[in-house]
């Protein structure tokens, strides 16, 4: 497209329309700098958030948690076969944590932490040692109720069930976790 050349009638026209104006000046402007805000890893703080809510929170009545000897949870979805791998022991265990001695507050404390490092390290299959019971004044294992109701709460459990009987039997969890 061609450039239209401007005619003398037309400044002419243009000078008297803004007669009686100034020139504003534009020294004095200032653009103004957007400062970004540093960096932050929201999703991870929120999953941190997210995972202390679910692992404080406890059963309305410790009657939900009588469980049988053997523990056994999966997701929905997941393949038998891979069901049938984990209650085999055939996963190589990744890491493991002991809970022997602990208090549940303890205990609760030490899984949060403990499936943190497992989901930064990438692991996939741990063990949670939680005991059978016999140290209890009660003679009952109050940990293994409460470990059965804590995993069952994270997301990235996929499945946990007792571990085989050289593994700990059922004083103990074979966990299987997501692929970060």
């Amino acid at each position: 497209m061609a450039k239209k050349k401007v005619t003398d009638e037309e400044r002419a026209l243009f000078r008297d329309a803004v007669s009686g104006t100034r020139r504003l000046t534009l020294e004095s402007r200032i653009t103004p700098q957007k400062k970004r805000p540093p960096p932050r890893p929201l999703q991870r703080e929120q999953d941190e958030q997210q995972v202390l809510v679910d692992m404080l929170s406890e059963p309305a009545d410790m009657a939900e948690l009588e469980t049988g000897e053997e523990l056994l949870f999966t997701r929905l979805g997941l393949q038998h076969k891979t069901i049938r791998k984990l209650r085999r022991g055939e996963f190589s265990i990744e890491a493991e944590l002991d809970l022997h001695g602990q208090t549940k507050i303890e205990a609760r404390q030490a899984i949060v932490q403990f499936l943190h490092f497992c989901r930064d390290q990438g692991l996939r299959c741990v063990r949670i040692i939680h005991g059978k019971g016999h140290g209890s004044h009660q003679k009952r294992p109050v940990l293994k109720q409460y470990v059965n109701h804590w995993l069952r709460q994270r997301d990235d459990v996929l499945a946990f069930c007792s571990a085989r009987q050289v593994d700990g039997g059922t004083g103990a969890v074979y966990v299987l976790l997501k692929r970060h």
